[in-house]
């Protein structure tokens, strides 16, 4: 955790003129770090076929949208795949207005008696056959000519350019890789006690560093898994709409934790004594000592996890040195 908030109402009302009296108040504990936009994921755009890439000549950063062309191939390989497609549906095609033309007579044949009802249903037969075989080699044509044509499949940048223009790839080989636009997320870590606090589901608030608007977010994944350095990486998303982050970019993301009820004191009426914090509480019968556990700040008051009640009056004015008033009666010189 590099800082903790707090969210309360005043909790002090003064007594006298050194003295205030504390209240309960509200507090919710709000856990800070330092966070980072990361892509969620990549997307890697492979060559489906072996072939030359020819264009159209992306670069590292570029902008792309959905459906647009990124890259081509071409080359002896898909030329020679092209041809023999093409060859294939004009073949298909052929045949197809065969079957249809030999259709036709058989039942323009059938109506004068010339020949049975089994030849014109054969003559059907091949023709739905003919039908079928063109219909796979257009299919197979169309899915050629759309795996040499590779387009981004998401609004994304171009995050790396595998394969240059010019270049061989083989079939399976990555020629760009994308970062989609709305595929981004925070990673924060926290450190000693604050990573037993923070679950999934807890919202908070990302700050841009460059002082962009502020977004709200959620923890939707705790890696459970320690750093090197003993921290322990959460995931969050934004909870509103698109907040436009970019990828790589730092901020401050801050976390409500528990909501709990603790009284406040003024910092300055805190004592440290021997390892222990102490306040002096004033009661009918003077000023007492009592030994509290101090909690998180806020500004220039410190909540008490244990140790006070609310309705309790505090000294503020001088307490250190009422606490220690009468020391120099045990005070003993150095031999």
């Amino acid at each position: 955790m590099l800082g903790a908030g707090l969210l309360g109402a005043a909790g002090l009302a003064r007594a006298d003129t050194n003295v205030v009296i504390v209240r309960a108040v509200t507090v919710t504990n709000q856990f800070e770090a330092i966070a980072q936009v990361e892509p969620i994921a990549v997307l890697p755009l492979r060559a489906a076929q072996a072939g030359v890439v020819t264009g159209p000549g992306m670069v590292p950063g570029a902008l792309v949208r959905a459906g647009q062309e990124v890259a081509k191939l071409g080359g002896p390989e898909i030329q020679a795949l092209l041809a023999q497609d093409e060859a294939a549906v004009r073949s298909a095609r052929a045949n197809l207005f065969a079957a249809r033309k030999t259709l036709t007579i058989e039942r323009q044949q059938l109506a004068a008696h010339l020949v049975t009802r089994r030849t014109v249903l054969q003559a059907e037969g091949a023709a739905a056959q003919a039908q079928a075989a063109f219909d796979s080699a257009r299919a197979q044509l169309q899915s050629v000519r759309q795996t040499v044509t590779l387009k981004a499949p998401a609004d994304g940048t171009v995050l790396a350019v595998n394969a240059a223009e010019g270049e061989r790839v083989g079939a399976g080989e990555k020629i760009l890789t994308l970062q989609p636009a709305d595929k981004l997320w925070l990673k924060a870590a926290y450190y000693g006690s604050d990573m037993a606090a923070i679950h999934v589901g807890i919202t908070g608030q990302y700050s841009p560093a460059g002082g962009g608007e502020p977004a709200p977010v959620k923890v939707c994944t705790v890696f459970g898994a320690l750093a090197p350095d003993g921290g322990e990486s959460v995931g969050l998303l934004a909870t509103g709409p698109a907040p436009g982050w970019r990828s790589g970019e730092f901020g401050t993301v801050t976390l409500n934790g528990a909501v709990r009820s603790l009284v406040a004191v003024p910092t300055r009426a805190l004592i440290l004594d021997q390892g222990r914090w102490w306040v002096l509480v004033r009661t009918e019968h003077g000023d007492h000592r009592r030994a509290v556990t101090p909690g998180p700040a806020r500004g220039w008051e410190t909540f008490i996890e244990r140790g006070l009640e609310p309705g309790a009056e505090v000294v503020v004015d001088n307490a250190y040195l009422e606490f220690h008033r009468g020391i120099s009666k045990n005070y003993r010189p150095p031999d």
